[in-house]
C-alpha cells in the first residue's frame, strides 16, 4: 500500500479498513459461544427438571453448551483467518478500490472503477442498524463486492464526500 493510504485519507476521501480481529460483532460472537459453553458445562442436565419431574428438558443443557462451541470455535477460526474489507482511492490510479475477504489469496473479492465513471450510489435505509449501500457506473450496472461493509459509517457522509470531489455523481437516498 502507498504512503497516502497509509495516512488514512485521500483527496478527501477516508480510507477504510476493517478485519475480523478488529470487528466487535466476532468478538461478541466468541463471547456468546464461550459463556453457552461454560454454562452447559456447569448445569448438571438433571437438575433442568420441575420440582415435581413432570416437565424436564435435559436435552436443553448439553444442545447450549454444543451451540456455545460451534459458535465460539466459528468466530475463533474467523478471527484466526481474519479476512478484511475496505476500500480507499489509490493514489498512483485515482480509482476507487474497495475488497472483501482475504486479497492476495483465495477467496478475495476486490472491484476497483475511477470515479468519474460511478454514475450512481445508492443508500438504503431498512431500519435503524441495517442500511444497504450499491454503486452503479455510467451504464447502470451494479458493481460486484461493494457494499456498506467496505465503507465507512456514516455511509451518507462517505457518499457526499465523494460526491464533492467527483459531482456528477447522484446520491441516492432510499427509506431516509
Amino acid at each position: 500500500m502507498t504512503q497516502r493510504y497509509l495516512r488514512g485519507m485521500t483527496d478527501g476521501i477516508p480510507s477504510y479498513r476493517r478485519s475480523a480481529r478488529t470487528d466487535y460483532r466476532m468478538w461478541l460472537l466468541l463471547a456468546f459461544g464461550i459463556i453457552f459453553f461454560w454454562a452447559g458445562s456447569t448445569i448438571d442436565p438433571a437438575d433442568n427438571c420441575s420440582e415435581d419431574g413432570s416437565e424436564c428438558a435435559a436435552w436443553l443443557v448439553p444442545l447450549a453448551q454444543g451451540m456455545g462451541a460451534i459458535v465460539g470455535l466459528g468466530a475463533a477460526l474467523n478471527m484466526l483467518a481474519n479476512p478484511n474489507r475496505g476500500s480507499f482511492i489509490d493514489p498512483a490510479t485515482g480509482d476507487l478500490v474497495w475488497w472483501q475477504g482475504r486479497i492476495g489469496k483465495s477467496g478475495g473479492d476486490e472491484g476497483r472503477i475511477h470515479p468519474s465513471r460511478i454514475a450512481k450510489i445508492r443508500i438504503v435505509r431498512q431500519d435503524d442498524i441495517d442500511d444497504a449501500v450499491h454503486l452503479y457506473d455510467l451504464e447502470g450496472n451494479r458493481l460486484f463486492w461493494f457494499s456498506e461493509e467496505v465503507i465507512a459509517w456514516p455511509y451518507d457522509r462517505w457518499a457526499e464526500r465523494l460526491a464533492a470531489r467527483w459531482p456528477h455523481i447522484a446520491i441516492d437516498r432510499v427509506g431516509f
